[in-house]
């Protein structure tokens, strides 16, 4: 990798030598990866008796587990059962910041790919309501991919700008995530374009848009409420500039101190104007800790926070025929929540929700399927969000079952007997749905998920 030249003089000015000399040298190494374990559907103490990786924790954030890339994590079936997520160790750090609780109203601004709404979902238990924005259309179909793999049902989804968002939500989210688009200086190690798009102009463009978007935050936070500012980059105009900016321009808003551990040092106040309150916000270097680098400042709102009504469910409708006996037939017990039919689609969106016709909402709470000729067509997204010991009908492979990769490629299986849908899963995790059929089992796992290898 080449690191540019001008952005390793910039740093030799900031840094004394020996600093210097350490930052660039672990710049050059070998990028490190992680995985963050689904704790909505498997504990840790679980997770460590049936680990097929390596297990070496990630010291600042619960569920984090470094793994060599040999591993190939992405491929194995318990990725395609959502118990982990695939997620940089230093990104790990932000989202538990916020400390978010079931009866939060969160918003998660720049969210796509969606690692920071995947921690904050399972802080939440899958419980109160995330709403999960990007404002780029070709990212947001990973982000509902990844929320839908691993059976978030709290989550909304849009595709708006924030300044659209702030016109509707003003001062409704008492916790906001603003994982910055940045210059991505902390994305030199892992993908070489970041490297090779890097100019010594990008900070200062990045940072005039960070302050619009940190705008559009600041509208939407309640009183009383939180709100963390990260970024992915080493760049003081991104990180210690901007937060000294924050607190001159937002008298109503304060720093609280991150606690630091494995080796998660303060900011750098003589790297801005000298404030010691930068000292409250926190750097993950890659040559002082086992990670990439992040930057993370976490203000809290003057005032007090009323707490949020999150029994209200307004637009409540009761469930269509079809689905009731579908779950008859499916399920032990009709899973409980509100309904709510958009076309012939049903849905089920988190409480405290209220629907916005002017926003641009790609996925509210969780999809359950399709009505189609009076029957209902259960979706992938209700498959993943599913306890195993919820469901009547269904096959469980074992890890290392040949059907079970033919059915995750999407192939047809000679599965015969009553025809009708089946769930499918691996050790007890649901994976997807079957539909048993005179010439064996129609795979319905979607296209978009399938193994190719």
């Amino acid at each position: 990798m080449r690191i540019p030249a001008d952005f390793k003089k910039k740093f030799q000015n900031l840094m004394v030598r020996s600093e210097y000399d350490e930052f660039i040298s672990a710049l050059s190494g070998e990028r490190i990866t992680g995985i963050r374990i689904n704790r909505l559907k498997v504990n840790l103490s679980e997770w460590s008796s049936m680990s097929p990786f390596r297990i070496e924790p990630v010291p600042w954030a619960d569920g984090g587990y470094y793994f060599d890339e040999q591993e190939r994590p992405g491929i194995h079936p318990y990725y395609h059962a959502g118990l982990y997520y695939i997620q940089e160790p230093s990104a790990m750090f932000p989202s538990g910041l916020l400390e978010a609780g079931s009866d939060d109203r969160v918003l998660d601004l720049c969210a796509a790919p969606g690692g920071k709404t995947v921690g904050l979902a399972m802080d939440m238990r899958n419980k109160g309501f995330i709403l999960s924005n990007d404002v780029n259309p070709k990212r947001i179909k990973a982000l509902i991919k990844n929320i839908e793999l691993l059976g978030i049902c709290n989550a909304v989804v849009t595709n708006e700008s924030p300044e659209r968002l702030a016109s509707v939500y003003e001062g409704f989210f008492n916790k906001i995530m603003l994982d910055m688009p940045c210059s991505g200086e902390g994305m030199f190690r892992k993908d070489p374009e970041a490297c090779k798009s890097w100019n010594r102009y990008k900070t200062e463009e990045m940072q005039g848009m960070q302050r619009k978007i940190f705008d559009s935050a600041y509208r939407m936070l309640a009183p009383g409420g939180m709100i963390v500012y990260s970024t992915c980059t080493f760049s003081p105009e991104e990180n210690e500039q901007n937060v000294s900016w924050i607190l001159k321009n937002y008298p109503d808003l304060y720093l609280k101190d991150i606690n630091k551990t494995g080796g998660i040092e303060p900011g750098r106040p003589d790297w801005s104007d000298g404030n010691t309150e930068l000292l409250k916000t926190a750097r993950l270097w890659p040559h002082k800790i086992k990670g990439e680098g992040h930057f993370a400042a976490l203000f809290a709102k003057q005032g007090i926070y009323k707490g949020n009504d999150l029994t209200d469910c307004p637009h409540k409708e009761p469930p269509v025929k079809s689905f009731l006996e579908f779950c008859e037939g499916m399920l032990h017990t009709i899973p409980s929540g509100v309904y709510v039919m958009r076309g012939a689609e049903l849905h089920m969106p988190p409480c405290g929700y209220v629907d916005h016709p002017d926003i641009k909402t790609v996925k509210t709470g969780l999809y359950l399927g399709c009505e189609t000729h009076g029957k209902f067509e259960p979706s992938q997204s209700f498959a993943m969000a599913l306890e195993w010991s919820s469901i009547k009908r269904k096959e469980s492979f074992s890890v290392n079952d040949g059907d079970l990769i033919r059915y995750l490629k999407g192939e047809t299986l000679p599965r015969f007997g009553e025809k009708g849908y089946i769930a499918l899963g691996v050790e007890s995790y649901p994976v997807g749905w079957g539909k048993i059929e005179e010439n064996g089992l129609k795979n319905l796992y979607p296209k978009g998920w399938r193994r190719t290898r």
